[in-house]
């Protein structure tokens, strides 16, 4: 029994932020019925390349969509909103990720779906929220990474202004949802009453700053780029070179200092008073990080973890490929082939290999379903609320699905 099961979210969701939240949901259980329409072809995230399985099956999209169930309906077409009124009558939660002005006019607010059901929780995911002057502007991750400080705080302090190599506030965004969302059904089981639940793009992304927002309001401190990935106020906890590569190492707590000293060989840097401290340290750090380059630069990267694995906080830096066929990685549950049951596969050889949830539940085995092919729920998900095949037939004739 997974903690999510008897849950049922209705998704009007495209693209990544959306996807990723309900995916979250779905692999702890919650039946995630995900909405396309099969006049735009699904959802654009099934046409995002450059790599795909097939038509309509892009690797980003199977990356979003694992464990859901995927119904055809057109949320314009007036049968297609009595199909989802249906739908709505039965569930526990409806999330859509759309421009903000979008939930009103489509009818996917709490207002517009209580008289169906008055404890169904309408979780909504957009750029910059419902309300206010950006309601009804289009926004993407990297220009929340933008104009919420990120750009400013990554990269080289001589460089120009770098974005987070992923889709970051995309990817917190759709957990945000997610979480506001199962809160919000938790409510709504306890009190009978549902609600709308907001999440924007830009609010996690800012929420996301954090200390560095607490220092800037409380100190007028406004933090800049620091030299080789570099902690603010902390070091050793930066970039060193190896002789084969880069080693990231963070003595974030005073304890690791000496104990680091005596892996690399240099255990009377422990007591060195230009070292000695944080403050030491922090005050000397271009001077210590010439001496660790010296140091850590005599063996390669490889050899230094094992050194300090479990003792020092200290991880390699690897590409994309390294970081899959790690054996951290490659010999665990971290990774997994996702199979379609016999003949519905839509891939040559049936499944799709990727990576798992990271949320791991005792003695629980989580679902390892592919994302679904356009439509491939449609008849069993209408069935169950009493939509049979006749009236599929013609609403489907009518547009509507």
């Amino acid at each position: 029994m997974l903690p999510l099961e008897g849950v049922t979210v209705i998704a009007v969701e495209q693209y990544g932020a959306g996807p990723f939240g309900t995916m979250l949901l779905a692999d702890l259980g919650a039946e995630v019925i995900k909405v396309e329409n099969p006049a735009e072809g699904g959802e654009v995230g099934r046409h995002v390349g450059p790599h795909f399985f097939g038509p309509g099956n892009s690797h980003f999209y199977q990356s979003f969509n694992r464990n859901k169930r995927s119904i055809t309906l057109n949320l314009k077409h007036p049968e297609g909103m009595a199909v989802l009124h249906e739908l709505v009558r039965h569930a526990d939660a409806v999330l859509d990720n759309l421009r903000g002005d979008l939930p009103d006019k489509l009818g996917l607010t709490y207002e517009h779906l209580k008289a169906v059901n008055p404890k169904i929780v309408c979780a909504h995911l957009s750029a910059y929220g419902r309300t206010g002057p950006r309601r009804a502007w289009p926004g993407y991750d990297y220009l929340m990474q933008a104009e919420a400080g990120y750009l400013s705080v990554t990269g080289e302090p001589d460089g120009p202004p770098a974005r987070f190599g992923m889709s970051v506030v995309d990817m917190m965004t759709g957990l945000m949802t997610a979480f506001g969302l199962v809160s919000g059904v938790v409510g709504a089981r306890a009190s009978g009453k549902g609600s709308d639940v907001d999440v924007s793009l830009f609010d996690t992304a800012l929420h996301n700053m954090t200390y560095l927002a607490t220092w800037y309001l409380n100190g007028g401190h406004n933090q800049g780029r620091e030299p080789r990935s570099a902690h603010p106020s902390l070091t050793p906890s930066q970039l060193y070179r190896t002789r084969d590569g880069w080693l990231f190492v963070m003595c974030n707590k005073e304890k690791f200092w000496p104990v680091f000293c005596d892996k690399i060989g240099k255990p009377e840097w422990g007591d060195d008073p230009r070292f000695r401290s944080f403050k030491d340290r922090l005050a000397n750090r271009e001077q210590l990080t010439v001496l660790l380059d010296e140091v850590l630069g005599q063996r390669d990267t490889a050899e230094w973890v094992e050194i300090l694995g479990g003792a020092v906080p200290a991880a390699p830096v690897l590409d994309i490929a390294q970081s899959l066929e790690n054996p951290f990685v490659r010999d665990s549950d971290r990774v997994a082939d996702f199979a379609y049951p016999d003949g519905t596969a839509l891939v040559g050889e049936g499944k799709v290999r990727m990576l798992t949830g990271p949320v791991r539940i005792g003695g629980e085995t989580l679902p390892t379903r592919p994302a679904p092919a356009l439509g491939a729920d449609t008849e069993d998900v209408l069935g169950r609320i009493g939509i049979g095949p006749e009236r599929i037939a013609a609403l489907r004739e009518q547009g509507a699905l």
